[in-house]
């Protein structure tokens, strides 16, 4: 399976007045953390919440900032996360997708809705 990259949004939910930010992200449903780098952290003025630890794919522990909040939009949906800031692009995990109600169509390379829930996510609850 080749890589899957998707169109995004991301905005600053708590100052409205800011411009969103529509980006191309990696998608990656290994990772658990919506990550972004320190230039849409800045452009979006996040506040830094907390430090976390952060394992890369080549086995490295990084301590990195933890901001938010952050609502991401994809198509029809939308959610409120932390990010990581770190790297030099943006990469959408495992947590945003399933508050969002996404699934990764591998044979296309491409991100979607959930066809179950075309139009708003599901989620369990118990």
């Amino acid at each position: 399976m080749g890589l899957v990259h998707a169109n995004i949004t991301l905005s600053n939910s708590v100052k409205s007045e800011l411009a969103p930010v529509g980006v191309k992200c990696l998608v990656d449903s290994g990772s658990t953390y919506l990550v972004i780098p320190q230039h849409i952290a800045t452009q979006l003025e996040l506040n830094v919440l907390e430090t976390r630890e952060a394992t890369t794919a080549d086995g490295g522990s990084h301590t990195v900032p933890y901001a938010g909040p952050v609502r991401v939009s994809f198509e029809n949906r939308n959610c409120f996360a932390g990010a990581l800031i770190m790297g030099d692009e943006v990469l959408l995990g495992a947590v945003p997708m399933e508050d969002m109600d996404l699934v990764v169509l591998p044979k296309m390379l491409k991100l979607s809705v959930n066809p179950d829930s075309p139009n708003i996510p599901r989620g369990h609850v118990k």
